[in-house]
């Protein structure tokens, strides 16, 4: 059985889409999830199953929506799409410096060169952006506090809907999600 990550969007972020995790894990267990956990308060966690992702999103967002009336994308990336996406990190330097100012944002498709090269004419201050697998990387180089780089911005530029995490909890998500 392989295990995967689940990426909530939007929860217990800002005081919205509140969610205790611990009803979460209970969800993820009441629908026969091999050994849930979940991993912060910000809807992460780890399953294990065979289904295929999509099936996994739509099955827990389904869920969600009649368990706690929580209307939300659900993210599910297994081991070898999390390595790949740490694999493909540009900002290398600031991975290993400043992992907390590196986020990924997962998307629901691919971002489109054409898009990512208009989000990039966008950035007045220092971040810098990069496509990935079915993601983007995002370097805030004075950090996310003062940033005018918000997911509103980079989703409203892409046309895709995302949700981020830093570098340390992606580390953490492919650590948890290995065989």
């Amino acid at each position: 059985m392989k295990r995967h990550a689940v990426l909530l969007r939007a929860v217990n972020v800002g005081g919205t889409g509140k969610l205790p995790m611990a009803d979460f894990k209970a969800l993820l267990s009441g629908l026969d999830f091999e050994a849930p956990q979940t991993l912060g308060a910000a809807g992460s966690a780890v399953i294990g199953t065979d289904a295929a992702a999509a099936t996994v999103e739509a099955q827990l967002e389904a869920a969600l929506k009649d368990s706690f009336g929580l209307a939300t994308e659900v993210f599910v990336r297994d081991h070898e799409a999390l390595k790949a996406t740490l694999a493909a990190n540009p900002f290398a330097d600031m991975a290993r410096d400043r992992p907390s100012a590196l986020l990924v944002l997962f998307l629901k498709g691919e971002p489109a060169a054409p898009d990512v090269e208009a989000l990039r004419a966008r950035i007045v201050g220092p971040e810098a952006v990069h496509p990935g697998p079915r993601s983007l990387y995002i370097a805030y180089g004075a950090g996310m506090g003062t940033s005018k780089l918000t997911g509103q911005v980079i989703e409203r530029a892409l046309g895709l809907r995302g949700t981020s995490r830093n570098w340390n909890t992606v580390q953490k998500l492919a650590d948890l999600t290995a065989p």
